[in-house]
């Protein structure tokens, strides 16, 4: 456990050296953030109360879901471009053979910049957000104890999902397309465009209960206070279901494709 910490602190210091990228990323989340509240604030003056959400709750939806948005790697990235770069130069055969388990070393780096990014990229968002707008924010301290846990959890998930994205290298040798298709299916079932309540018909019903709802749809509810009780709890057990799951199959079509390694480059 002492190993895995220390990569996930060492990843954790690497990611805070790119501290212009970070403002640069964080200014640009906000502006997007503007934009995007500004929208819904049109849209629930048009419609109040729609997908059970008011002007307020949707407004600070927005701020929360910009703030998590590469916390929890929506977009993809993190350690997917370390992983890609070692396929192409040959060195994912090394890492294979280090005294230290490949799927547990890259999801301790993704935890360390996940945090990071957290701090860095969804603090000055939401503050910004919280200047302008009437932003709505936990009644209950104990709420933010729970969303912390439900963007660890969502982060574990979104691992997961890009775990077997890059695990598809092993076979295509280069993973870049099935990102490119992962990216738009993250985009639209993560919630981050529009909140989930508001698909219409089959599809509002399937897209809750997909993965994708645990990285962004799930830990804003949290933090409105809309998931309490055995909702919550159910929301919590949802993710962890997804989150185990996805790293067991992870795990498996890790030990699948490394039987037989043909590798590329050096």
């Amino acid at each position: 456990m002492a190993l895995y910490l220390a990569i996930a602190r060492g990843a954790f210091r690497r990611y805070a050296t790119y501290r212009a990228a970070t403002l640069a990323g964080a200014f640009t989340n906000t502006v997007f953030g503007f934009i995007l509240a500004y929208t819904f604030v049109a849209l629930w003056q048009a419609r109040p109360g729609l997908g059970g959400y008011d002007q307020s709750a949707a407004v600070t939806y927005i701020w929360v879901s910009q703030a998590l948005l590469v916390t929890v790697a929506v977009w993809g990235g993190g350690f997917q471009d370390d992983v890609q770069d070692r396929f192409r130069s040959g060195d994912i055969a090394i890492d294979l053979y280090r005294p230290v388990d490949f799927q547990g070393w890259w999801l301790a780096t993704d935890l360390g910049r996940a945090g990071y990014h957290l701090l860095a990229r969804g603090t000055l968002p939401m503050l910004a957000g919280a200047l302008v707008f009437r932003v709505r924010l936990p009644e209950h301290p104990l709420t933010w104890l729970y969303f912390l846990l439900s963007v660890l959890l969502a982060v574990v998930v979104s691992f997961g999902l890009r775990f077997l994205v890059s695990l598809t290298g092993f076979w295509l040798h280069d993973s870049e397309g099935v990102r490119s298709v992962m990216l738009v299916v993250s985009m639209f079932f993560s919630g981050m465009l529009l909140p989930l309540a508001l698909f219409p018909g089959l599809l509002g019903e399937i897209a809750p209960v997909l993965p994708w709802a645990a990285l962004i749809q799930v830990p804003t509810d949290v933090f409105l206070e809309r998931s309490t009780g055995a909702a919550l709890l159910g929301a919590l057990g949802f993710q962890l279901f997804w989150g185990l799951g996805l790293v067991l199959l992870g795990r498996g079509v890790q030990l699948l494709a490394t039987r037989k390694v043909v590798v590329q480059g050096g």
